[in-house]
């Protein structure tokens, strides 16, 4: 087990150790997000519930190392289909939850909203854009957000344009909106409960056996597989099953305390909204996408009081822990002027993707699909064609084919 040990200098005096610091920097910022959250006026005890659960969220992505566009470069690069037997798991479990909680809209006084996407140009150009995206930009949404926590400071570079991207997308969707495009198709209104039930089932099980079929699995180390459990849950790498259903539980937590299920790009917009009318280089609240109902009153009201804003500034936090207690956290740069570029073009294009497109992988594709919207699978199929693109790009940013690393922070 790894638990942070002070190093000892040659002239023996002791020197604090980066994990240590991390480690003690981290908790302590978890626990004052929480106060704060609980503090904030108009909040009750559900927002500190869910800074604990954006927390644990960042533990799971990191120790399972798990990542979501990881399996498309996977499937595109190795034709591996091994991580959707992860995701279509994840997708189930989180599915016998969703849908008849969003299908009863309100159960002992608590309500429940899934997404539902219209699907017409702008739909499609934004999963393509955020598939192009995450391949150069070194990490989806989560990915940024978990491998930023665990020190790569390059991601630093992705989230700053994911806000910038966000501003421009969310200025131009008066625009996007004006365009044609088809009604949502949500199985359980659709079907029925049960079918959709039955459905999702069987759609899900189909694809577990194609990735088991076409997939192949990582090697286990068997150094982990010998450690007692709690270390292994604590300190150790988890495998992606362990992951897929931990993430599974923590979005039905997510559902229950907030309403709505799991989400991370809304936050960007609200904070580069907020920046750009700050620095007095927008005016957000004339455009139509703030003056939508109970929109206006998110750009205004306190940033704690925003749920995915609260859950966004968590998720690092509780990566750091991760990466502390395994001795892991590392500060790196990633690199020169090259991967750099490559990292904030790839957030404009993920960011106006996810406006575009209603979400990124977490919204547009998991929480989706779990929550009956159809949509969620041509999300998945056009995302795909993106990051074929994207990996052919990765060169011109200095990027070659990507490690383990990398591939696991996205």
């Amino acid at each position: 087990m790894s638990f942070v040990q002070t190093p000892v200098r040659a002239d023996g005096f002791a020197r604090p150790d980066v994990n240590a610091v991390a480690l003690a920097a981290s908790g302590a910022l978890l626990l004052a997000l929480g106060y704060a959250a609980f503090a904030t006026k108009g909040n009750d005890w559900r927002m500190p519930a869910l800074t604990a659960v954006g927390g644990l969220i960042g533990f799971v992505l990191y120790r399972a190392s798990f990542g979501f566009s990881a399996a498309f470069r996977a499937l595109i690069e190795e034709r591996n289909a091994y991580g959707f037997r992860a995701h279509a798991v994840m997708i189930g479990i989180t599915s016998l939850a969703f849908l008849p909680l969003i299908s009863a809209g309100q159960i002992f006084g608590l309500k429940f909203y899934g997404p539902a996407t219209t699907i017409g140009p702008s739909f499609m150009l934004g999963a393509l854009l955020f598939g192009i995206g995450m391949q150069i930009g070194g990490g989806c949404a989560s990915g940024t957000l978990f491998g930023l926590g665990g020190g790569n400071m390059k991601l630093a570079g992705t989230l700053v344009g994911f806000i910038a991207g966000s501003v421009v997308g969310a200025s131009h969707m008066e625009y996007w909106w004006s365009l044609p495009a088809v009604e949502p198709v949500v199985l359980q209104n659709a079907f029925g409960l049960l079918p959709a039930l039955a459905l999702q089932a069987a759609v899900l099980g189909l694809v577990f056996w194609l990735a088991t079929r076409f997939g192949r699995a990582p090697a286990a180390d068997p150094a982990e597989t010998r450690r007692p459990l709690a270390q292994r849950l604590l300190a150790g790498r988890w495998p992606l099953m362990w992951g897929a259903v931990a993430l599974a539980l923590l979005n039905i937590a997510t559902l229950v305390l907030s309403s709505r299920p799991w989400g991370e790009t809304a936050a960007f917009v609200l904070w580069g909204s907020r920046i750009g009318d700050g620095l007095g280089l927008t005016d957000s609240a004339f455009w139509l996408y703030w003056q939508r109902p109970g929109y206006t009153e998110q750009l205004e009201g306190p940033i704690l009081t925003d749920v995915t804003s609260l859950m966004d500034f968590a998720i690092p936090l509780g990566a750091a822990l991760a990466a502390a207690l395994s001795g892991a956290f590392r500060l790196g740069w990633g690199g020169g002027l090259r991967p750099w570029t490559g990292a904030i073009l790839g957030g404009l294009l993920m960011s106006y993707g996810a406006r575009l497109s209603n979400g990124c992988n977490i919204s547009a594709y998991f929480s989706s699909l779990a929550a009956g919207n159809a949509s969620g699978w041509l999300w998945l199929a056009v995302a795909l064609a993106g990051c074929w693109l994207g990996l052919k790009l990765r060169p011109l940013f200095g990027l070659g084919r990507a490690g383990p690393a990398e591939g696991a922070a996205c």
